[in-house]
């Protein structure tokens, strides 16, 4: 009798085993994901949640592949060898233009991450001083060439006095343009700035924000593939996102997002820490996008000249894989 009750209780312990082995095979699911600028303050996230284990409290085990910029990304997603990508919104073009991708996630709506900044004895303390000066960008039809277009528009001061010239991206470029007073500002990476600052080359006078209103700006791809054939992916992915933005976004996490984040970029704590106080409130919510920071961003296609006519914006996105309000 009692081999009978041991056979039994093994057999049950042994069906229980078999049960569960499943379930931990589909909580380790592989996931490949890109990001295009890893660095860039809206695709920190990525890393911050791999970090703090949101992504694997959601059963998926994530390897990052990065790229030199947003047009790479899309070409390996394009391959199919990358199937959820991380970048800018302004790729969103390249989805116009027959990339077999959607946006799935407005990450960010608004660009605290990109600034004015200007030599650092300059005589130029607010945006309202740059009336008639000389406004650098990295490349004419960049990002920051229409972030320079916006704020000579915004102010309403004639395109023919105050100018733009392109000069490249390079930090160390920069700063020896504002050491000889080539230029009188340039639009760049914020945290590039505080760096100068430190140096006593070039300073800060304003986020591109703090003009530039809701724009999408930060964005997550996933391709059609990967839509048709592993949907939930994509649902178990953005629902880790949206739970590592809420994390980050909390204040009283700060000290631990600034570690990791510098640990990564490298930037001493002093400046991430600044940074993130300058990117309070970024990120979006819930991923979804609003009709406000998609308008701005069709603007910026058809200004950049990335597009030839205003594409249909609702056929770039979907929210299908974003979790229910």
């Amino acid at each position: 009798m009692r081999k009978d009750v041991l056979r039994s209780v093994i057999c049950v312990l042994f069906v229980m085993a078999l049960a569960v082995m499943p379930l931990r095979v589909r909580a380790a699911t592989q996931l490949l994901v890109g990001r295009s600028v890893p660095t860039a303050d809206a695709e920190l996230a990525a890393e911050v949640g791999f970090e703090l284990g949101f992504f694997k409290r959601h059963g998926l085990d994530v390897k990052f592949v990065d790229f030199s910029g947003g047009s790479k990304l899309i070409q390996a997603m394009t391959s199919g060898s990358i199937s959820i990508g991380v970048g800018a919104a302004t790729a969103m073009a390249l989805v116009a233009k027959g990339a077999p991708v959607l946006a799935v996630c407005e990450n960010t709506a608004t660009l605290p991450y990109f600034a004015v900044g200007v030599p650092w004895d300059a005589p130029i303390h607010k945006l309202a001083d740059l009336e008639g000066k000389k406004i650098a960008v990295s490349s004419l039809g960049s990002l920051t060439d229409w972030l320079a277009q916006e704020l000579i528009r915004k102010q309403g001061w004639s395109a023919e006095t105050t100018t733009r010239v392109a000069i490249g991206g390079n930090p160390v470029a920069v700063a020896a343009a504002f050491r000889a007073h080539l230029v009188d500002a340039y639009i760049g990476g914020t945290i590039n700035f505080q760096r100068m600052e430190m140096q006593k080359v070039g300073r800060l006078v304003a986020p591109t924000s703090t003009y530039m209103g809701r724009v999408a700006s930060g964005g997550i791809y996933a391709s059609q593939q990967m839509m048709k054939n592993d949907p939930d992916t994509i649902r178990a992915f953005l629902a880790a996102w949206i739970e590592t933005t809420a994390y980050i976004s909390d204040s009283s996490h700060k000290a631990e997002i600034v570690k990791i984040e510098s640990a990564f970029t490298g930037y001493p704590e002093n400046l991430v820490a600044r940074e993130y106080d300058i990117d309070q409130g970024m990120f979006t919510k819930d991923c979804r996008f609003d009709a406000e920071s998609l308008d701005a961003l069709k603007d910026s296609f058809m200004e950049l000249k990335l597009l030839s006519s205003p594409p249909d914006m609702s056929k770039l996105y979907t929210h299908a894989f974003l979790p229910e309000k």
